[in-house]
């Protein structure tokens, strides 16, 4: 239990007066690949605030952040079987399943019902919704236990994370815990045969009386998410309803569903994972090929999941399915039989992040026959339907292998998951792979090799040594979601030579779960020398992308008197008096300035990008303190021009819409066939571009709209900087690097109204710079000198041009006036990629403000 303590507060009816209130000690929340998609500040509480570093906002309370990520956890003393009567949707005779002769969502959930009437194995949850709210159901098989013998493996699945060394000595743990198998289907909607074929496995579960099915049930638990996206499954399409791929979205958590899969993970613990795909001819079997996790234990890993690989690939050739007869290829492990170019480098992806949560043997299948997209509208029905009852039967056999593969070394599985959490609780270092390390797994070389020396902590400050408070507050939220240890100084310490103030997060990386610690808060590794080609993204850091300031004590004895966790301290202040500054470097401030616009009240912007709300609002601005956790601190600035409120047209990707809308802009979007069609421009504001709209292909009477409207103009990446061009708006030059490049980079920012007080990090895929600036054109950020890429993947291309030194030094964003007198800014970054770089947003929603 947490020790609460007080801090001072200011409330906007009592305008000098303050109150006590303890800091939140409120338990909070604990919740890829495709084959088809390869591309090819200051704190607020500091020195303009009267009140100590800790002051807050509020009651006591868990946090906006750490609430709009919690999902309810799964019973934990419930007796199994745990009957769920489920209600069916309205039938949908357009759900994209129907043509394929699977099941569509409608009928999953009557299945379910008549499943756990049959037998007494089967016990159905609701893991919870998805974006577009549609049920996820949670099965469970497993033989009856009482509430008595739940809680027992309770115990000991707590005790294999929490006290692994322990763990390792228990006897009855290797006797009597049952090992957690996970199988996650359908995360691509329109991949959908892991659905079909986990329903018929929990079917032949539930029906068979042999000795072998009796044992497996008394000796393991089998977790199905059985649809883990309805959205896309009944649509025909990748992502989530949200156009978000959520298996690409578990470092960031973003979605419902993902958070839900998390969720799934934190409280079951598998040991061993599938995640069924498709469509790679023949049948793709995970492990992958180099480069590998840093922060994984991965000689334990790689042990497991390549021995259950070869299980899987025998299980698959095994059913008979040939080139010449039925167009299916031999199954492949791509560890054992490509070079690189399909990784578990990133996290992002299912099987990548569920290591980190005890996973000893993870793997991405993806089915042969492909029967979505241009082949899904193509091919007759009857072909359809064949391709898809041989993608199901694969997937069913992957699944019954791996069940048949745990069930054998059952105790060789527990024990290296308990040897995975042990390893982190003692701060051990990792164990290079080598044939002696991982004995029989064929062709490890020191292309295989990637570790990582764990930092002794890390530390998110908080008073004037901390950025941004809002962000710190969201960060400790998400470690926390992970399922990381998170304490709080009570008293100011000292760690490698810094001292860091009372109110101080500490991250100690001796624990069970460092491997995610460090994946979120660690810089990361260029590896742009070790490999050609990479999957998808290369680089990612919460800690320098998400906004707050983050220190790492690489060594040092680690000494503070603090307590444990479970959510951020609020973080909402307001100034008893004067006028009021909230700083615009957080989406959260975006979205509070954006709703005092809304409701009318007089803001104001200072030079530096920050807003200045009048005293006469204060009641306002509690509300959004309250809300969303942000802070108004006192000001004498009069700021130097008017906000207003800002609607936006938007033509770009999936994931800058959900930022936009989370900034709380009024967005519309559009199109090169919208525009054409006669888009009304009045009462937009500003446009901003990064795909989908080209200047060169509308027509005459859409070029003339657009050229009279006179809104402001962002542009992103080449999309954006085409249609400057094609415009006419700035005189500048855009040079695209190598296309395939990503990661985090370091800028330097000119400071004013885009980039005062921004990060010296920030995200890019693709990237841009500029040259050529023309008169009035301001270099608002250019990238850092030398080699700016910090993590990721950025090579030349084969000419030898486009890498990271030839961008080095040149603008990364460019702002100007175009001859109409519209403002345009122009980024060549990623400033909101998949809901990523958080930090970084609010320079999008500056530049959509300033005008």
């Amino acid at each position: 239990m947490g020790i609460s303590r007080p801090v001072l507060v200011a409330t906007a009816a009592l305008a000098t007066a303050v109150l006590l209130a303890p800091v939140s000690a409120t338990a909070a929340p604990t919740a890829p690949k495709p084959s088809d998609d390869r591309h090819p500040l200051r704190d607020r509480g500091g020195s303009d605030s009267t009140l100590s570093p800790l002051a807050t906002f509020g009651k006591s309370r868990v946090s906006p952040e750490a609430l709009g990520q919690k999902h309810p956890s799964f019973h934990k003393e419930n007796a199994y079987p745990r009957r769920t009567a489920l209600k069916a949707p309205a039938t949908n005779p357009a759900d994209k399943s129907i043509k394929l002769g699977l099941i569509p969502y409608h009928s999953i959930a009557p299945k379910l019902n008549d499943l756990q009437r049959l037998s007494n194995r089967i016990s159905v949850e609701l893991a919870g919704k998805s974006a577009a709210g549609h049920d996820l159901y949670l099965v469970t098989v497993t033989e009856p236990e009482s509430s008595r013998e739940v809680r027992d493996q309770e115990r000991m699945r707590e005790q294999i994370e929490n006290s692994p060394a322990s763990a390792a000595r228990d006897r009855k743990i290797k006797s009597s815990y049952k090992t957690p198998i996970f199988i996650n289907n359908n995360i691509h909607g329109n991949e959908w045969e892991g659905t079909d074929a986990a329903l018929k496995l929990i079917e032949e579960l539930a029906k068979a009386k042999d000795s072998k099915t009796a044992g497996l049930l008394a000796k393991n638990r089998i977790y199905l998410n059985v649809t883990a996206n309805p959205d896309g499954r009944i649509a025909g399409t990748r992502p989530n309803s949200n156009g978000f791929d959520l298996n690409r979205d578990f470092i960031t958590a973003s979605q419902p569903e993902t958070r839900a899969i998390r969720q799934i993970a934190i409280d079951k613990q598998p040991a061993v994972m599938l995640d069924l795909h498709g469509y790679v001819n023949g049948t793709l079997i995970e492990p992958t090929t180099p480069p590998h996790g840093e922060n994984y234990e991965y000689d334990l890993f790689l042990k497991n999941s390549y021995a259950n690989a070869l299980g899987m690939e025998k299980a698959v050739n095994g059913l008979g399915y040939t080139a010449e007869k039925d167009g299916v290829l031999p199954a492949e492990i791509p560890f054992r039989d490509q070079a690189e170019g399909w990784d578990d480098w990133p996290p992002i992806f299912t099987p990548q992040y569920m290591p980190f949560q005890g996973a000893v043997a993870s793997h991405t299948i993806e089915f042969p026959m492909r029967v979505n997209n241009a082949s899904y509208e193509s091919l007759p029905v009857e072909e359809l339907r064949r391709r898809s009852a041989i993608n199901t039967d694969i997937a069913g056999a992957v699944m019954r292998s791996t069940l048949d593969y745990t069930q054998a070394n059952r105790s060789s599985v527990i024990a290296d998951q308990i040897e995975t959490f042990r390893r982190g609780a003692a701060g051990e270092a990792q164990r290079p792979i080598s044939s002696e390390t991982v004995p029989g797994v064929p062709g490890i070389g020191p292309e295989d090799v990637y570790t990582t020396t764990f930092p002794r902590a890390y530390v998110i400050p908080t008073g004037r040594d901390q950025r941004s408070s809002v962000a710190a507050g969201r960060l400790v939220d998400h470690l926390i979601a992970n399922d990381i240890r998170v304490e709080r100084a009570l008293l100011p310490f000292k760690l490698a030579g810094k001292v860091h103030p009372a109110g101080s997060y500490v991250v100690d990386m001796r624990q069970p779960k460092r491997g995610i610690a460090n994946v979120i808060l660690a810089e990361g590794r260029d590896i742009s020398p070790d490999v050609s080609a990479m999957y998808d993204i290369s680089g990612w850091s919460l800690g320098l992308l998400w906004g707050a300031t983050v220190h790492k004590a690489t060594s040092g004895d680690l000494r503070v008197i603090s307590r444990s966790v479970n959510s951020a301290g609020p973080t909402g202040y307001v100034a008893p008096f004067g006028d009021l500054k909230l700083r615009l470097d957080d989406p959260k401030e975006l979205a509070a300035v954006n709703a005092l616009l809304a409701q009318g009240v007089s803001v104001r912007r200072t030079a530096d990008g920050a807003a200045i709300v009048p005293a006469s609002a204060r009641k306002a601005a509690y509300t959004q303190a309250s809300r969303l956790g942000v802070s108004f601190n006192a000001t004498w600035d009069r700021g130097v021009a008017p906000l207003k409120r800002t609607k936006v047209a938007a033509s770009v990707t999936a994931g800058e819409l959900f930022a936009l809308r989370e900034m709380g802009f009024d967005v519309v979007p559009v199109s090169t066939a919208i525009l054409n069609a006669g888009y009304d421009w009045k009462g937009t504001d500003a446009l901003i571009v990064s795909t989908g709209l080209s200047f060169a292909t509308l027509n005459p009477a859409a070029r003339e709209a657009f050229a009279a409207s006179g809104v402001s103009v962002v542009g992103r990446g080449a999309g954006g900087a085409n249609f400057n061009a094609g415009a006419g708006l700035i005189p500048v030059t855009a040079v695209a690097g190598n296309g395939d490049a990503n990661g985090v980079v370091k800028v330097s920012n000119a400071g004013g109204a885009i980039t005062g007080g921004a990060p010296e990090h920030t995200f890019v895929y693709s990237p841009l710079w500029f040259t050529g600036l023309g008169s009035g054109v301001r270099a608002d950020q250019t990238y850092g000198t030398g080699n700016p890429l910090v993590s990721g993947h950025w090579r030349t291309t084969s000419s030898g041009t486009g890498g990271p030194t030839d961008a080095a030094g040149k603008a990364s964003i460019v702002s100007g006036t175009s001859a109409a007198g519209a403002p345009v800014v122009l980024f060549g970054t990623e400033p909101m990629f998949r809901d990523h770089p958080k930090g970084v947003f609010a320079q999008v929603g500056r530049a959509l403000l300033t005008r």
